[in-house]
């Protein structure tokens, strides 16, 4: 990832750059991912360094910090160098929701007015417990706070999400070109733990960088515009946010399986666009249809 741009890392900072900044843009990015094999092409902080690197560069486009990201969730492939904190499946999370609610709310207390979770880990189990947990604490804090894998952001772009394959691979090479060894996959798909296309033909720097476009340029005008929501704006933002994770929660407790919701995914489709936009009522009514 080019290091150009203005300092947006919290770690990095000076005292009076943390407070020019914050004054600028109060909007925190906080990325999460975990350790776990990506194919024997990626490095295995696949989903915290690709999501970093997106906030990293949303927050020097639109404004905002950047928390270091946390390498821990819930869930993961069942391959060599995999840290499973919390197995899945499950509904919740007793360590990630807590740190969550802690973070969330010394972000409020240090004069953040909003906050934008960002996971680059989407297990189901990881998807549902960061959103419910961001819906929850945008009402307690009243602040708006988003909680989102990148691929929601991008679905429209053709990005539905994948596991070390054509888009995680084309991404981590347009963010960390040098964490990416395409010799390593050797022989015929399909390759070790990697589920979504085949990287070795169908991933590219080119191709990352597209979608990183389309999921920058939404997460820097979230971070632009968020802490200038009114009552009203947070409210509706809430009630669609809150009308995702009802349905993703009653579709999986239905079916008995975290994934329930995921398998009619194409009706997200518009949704990186429709949140940028905060076209919040079409949000609401897309998660409320049968």
């Amino acid at each position: 990832m080019a290091a150009d741009g203005p300092k947006v890392q919290w770690e990095l900072m000076l005292p009076h750059e943390m407070k020019a900044a914050l004054e600028a843009c109060p909007t925190a990015f906080v990325p999460l991912g975990t350790l776990e094999w990506h194919g024997y092409q990626n490095a295995l902080g696949l989903d915290a360094l690709k999501a970093h690197a997106l906030c990293v560069r949303a927050a020097r486009q639109g404004g905002g910090i950047v928390l270091p990201p946390l390498y821990g969730g819930v869930g993961g492939v069942a391959e060599p160098y995999t840290v499973v904190m919390e197995p899945e499946p499950t509904f919740s999370s007793h360590l990630l929701e807590p740190w969550l609610r802690g973070i969330l709310a010394e972000l409020k207390r240090i004069g953040f007015r909003a906050a934008i979770v960002l996971t680059g880990h989407y297990g189901a189990s990881q998807q549902i417990a960061v959103r419910e947990t961001a819906v929850r604490e945008s009402q307690r804090l009243a602040i708006p706070i988003l909680g989102t894998p990148e691929y929601l952001l991008a679905m429209d772009a053709g990005y539905l999400g994948d596991h070390g394959g054509r888009f995680e691979t084309s991404l981590l090479m347009a963010l960390h070109p040098e964490l990416v060894d395409l010799s390593r996959l050797e022989g015929p798909p399909p390759y070790r733990g990697i589920g979504g296309g085949d990287p070795k033909r169908e991933s590219s720097a080119d191709e990352g960088e597209r979608v990183s476009k389309v999921i920058v340029d939404r997460l820097a005008r979230l971070a632009r515009h968020m802490p200038r929501w009114d009552d009203t704006t947070r409210t509706a933002f809430i009630r669609a946010e809150q009308a995702l994770v009802s349905h993703q929660l009653e579709l999986g407790g239905r079916a008995g399986d975290a994934w329930a919701a995921w398998h009619d995914a194409r009706r997200y489709v518009p949704y990186g666009e429709w949140v940028a936009a905060e076209r919040f009522a079409e949000i609401e009514a897309m998660a409320r249809l049968p």
